[in-house]
């Protein structure tokens, strides 16, 4: 067992337990995500670090060792694609505005990678300035030299949505082999580099070039590992019909699946991400609700930063085991004295067989240990009698962080098997909407019109398609529902749950508020679809009126209506 677990704990070991416990003791989402960075800071350089360095895990992984500020630093997308994907378009789209050193055009405009950043001015930042700066998690780069570093920059601007994520925009792709020797730089290793930080990675595809060049290829690859992680746009895909949009979405799963090698199907979102309004108008309605699921998966991005934290560091961990056990028998296997070059080219031969044997013998698993060939190449360049013998004190320690000190974090965080008490505990008493970016939503670019654009005080009744009985409950109960901490605009069953049940309601009432409630029956509650469920509620409760069997149409949001409709249509009934 562990020095941690047998022995009276350090103050360092009891500073580990208390930062645990610490987190279980309320806050928001902010104040949890530093104590988390702040718990795993001290686990890395106390059981993680030494084994980096004695083991080189920076040579052999071409990763640098972590400094306290990538820890802290915010959440990071990364936009990769090919050119005139719309990339530029896209983080323009988010932030609702220009912002500086931005280029857009049909031609291969953005030549550098760019990172914009929350500042109170604007101003851009050049990359070897931004690569020093003490505040930034971008130390690392360095490696690449000056040539990448002329070709990377900051984009500073004061903007609501960086105050919560980072976006890193990425050079367009070309096809052929002159753009990728003529940049200068491992364009694909600093993809790797951005992509092990990256909380969000989103591949852009046009619905016009779905061909995957020798590049993106590369940098796909580079990806693996990180799949989680991934997120796909087809791009631009209001300029095509149906029928067509239908082949071209199969024809870029194909692709992506002869590309990326994980079995499972990645998740492509279709549409025209920027402000302009649809070009065809055939799948509005579709291309609406991919924006939204999209726009969710970013808006949650900063509270999902903690969870995001803690498992990017459980899998470096998991790498520096691997690599401590190989480097370990290496060791091992050398000489004492004659023969130690002819031994050293024999294992390298047989390293297939040296992993296979190290794996049996330790039970690791084999989705952990480094591609062959790139190990194979790293180790040509060193001499295995000057590696570090395997020290199994330092592997306990190890095995004791992945055991007990992250799961001990992981409690500590919010879970649906908390009771609402120890939930309220744990997620504190501040207002968890604050900590959701605050992503565009414009209905005009969808054929629709935006709520009051046509007269400020709503629409009248007699205007059918637009008017809707709960729209002052909906404007009154608004800040109630932010409160309740809604995730990327939706509640989740267990907070709806907890509210609904507080109005003393029987079972059977509240499960039909429900089934009347949600109406696209996702098992969430939006702000609309709380209203109604509020509104039922208080029909029941202060006016004694018996629940509906469906609801009256003056009382169904207007951008739900079309949901049951259809369902009505196809025999659902409401």
């Amino acid at each position: 067992m562990a020095d941690w677990a047998s022995e009276p704990p350090t103050p360092s070991t009891r500073d580990l337990s208390a930062s645990s416990s610490n987190l279980a003791s309320g806050g928001d989402v902010g104040d949890r995500t530093a104590a988390v960075a702040a718990h795993l800071k001290k686990i890395y350089r106390k059981a993680v670090l030494p084994l980096e360095k004695r083991y080189r895990y920076d040579y052999f992984y071409e990763s640098p060792l972590l400094t306290d500020v990538e820890f802290d630093a915010k959440p990071q997308v990364l936009l990769v694609g090919q050119y005139s994907v719309g990339k530029t378009s896209f983080i323009r789209y988010l932030l609702g505005r220009d912002f500086p050193g931005q280029r857009i055009g049909p031609e291969p405009t953005t030549d550098r990678f760019t990172v914009l950043i929350n500042g109170p001015e604007e101003r851009t930042i050049p990359g070897n300035a931004l690569s020093v700066h003490p505040d930034l998690p971008f130390r690392g780069l360095e490696r690449f030299g000056v040539s990448f570093l002329s070709r990377f920059e900051g984009s500073q601007l004061p903007s609501s949505v960086l105050r919560s994520i980072t976006l890193v925009d990425t050079p367009g792709i070309l096809s052929g082999e002159k753009q990728r020797v003529n940049r200068g730089y491992d364009f694909t290793k600093v993809v790797s580099w951005f992509a092990e930080r990256a909380d969000l990675i989103i591949l852009l595809f046009d619905a016009h070039k779905l061909d995957i060049s020798d590049e993106l290829r590369g940098a796909i690859d580079v990806l693996k590992g990180h799949e989680d992680k991934i997120r796909c746009i087809l791009n631009k895909a209001d300029q095509i019909d149906r029928q067509q949009l239908m082949r071209v979405y199969g024809a870029l799963l194909w692709s992506l699946g002869k590309t990326m090698t994980s079995p499972e199907v990645a998740r492509v979102y279709v549409g025209s991400f920027w402000e302009e309004q649809l070009h065809n108008m055939d799948n509005s309605e579709l291309f609406e609700a991919e924006e939204k699921d999209l726009m969710r998966d970013l808006a949650i991005l900063p509270r999902q930063s903690a969870v995001r934290k803690i498992n990017e560091l459980v899998k470096r961990i998991r790498k520096v085991k691997v690599l401590a056990y190989i480097i370990g028998h290496l060791k091992a296997q050398m000489p004492s004295l004659m023969g130690k070059e002819k031994k050293q080219n024999k294992l390298i031969q047989d390293l297939p067989n040296v992993f296979r044997t190290i794996l049996k013998k330790y039970n690791l698993s084999p989705g952990d240990f480094p591609d062959i060939s790139l190990f194979q190449s790293k180790l040509k360049e060193v001499k295995f009698s000057e590696f570090s013998a395997l020290k199994q004190k330092e592997l306990e320690n190890l095995d004791y962080v992945l055991n007990a000190e992250i799961p001990k974090l992981m409690e500590a965080l919010p879970s649906e098997k908390d009771s609402p008490e120890t939930l309220k505990a744990k997620m504190g008493t501040g207002n968890q909407a604050q900590t959701n970016v605050p992503v565009p939503t414009k209905a005009s670019k969808f054929g629709k019109k935006d709520e009051y654009t046509a007269n400020p005080f709503g629409f009248a009744e007699d205007d059918e398609d637009h008017y809707w009985a709960l729209q002052d409950s909906a404007d009154r109960l608004l800040s109630s529902f932010e409160a309740l901490g809604p995730e990327g605009g939706f509640l989740s069953p267990q907070i709806a749950r907890d509210v609904l049940v507080k109005t003393g309601l029987s079972k059977d009432q509240l499960r039909t508020i429900w089934n009347l409630s949600d109406i696209d029956r996702d098992g969430y509650l939006d702000h609309h679809e709380y209203v109604v469920a509020m509104f039922l509620c208080d029909a029941v409760t202060q006016k004694g009126r018996p629940l509906p069997a469906e609801l009256p149409a003056s009382c169904i949001p207007p951008d739900k209506r079309s949901i049951l409709k259809a369902r009505k249509t196809a025999g659902g009934g409401f």
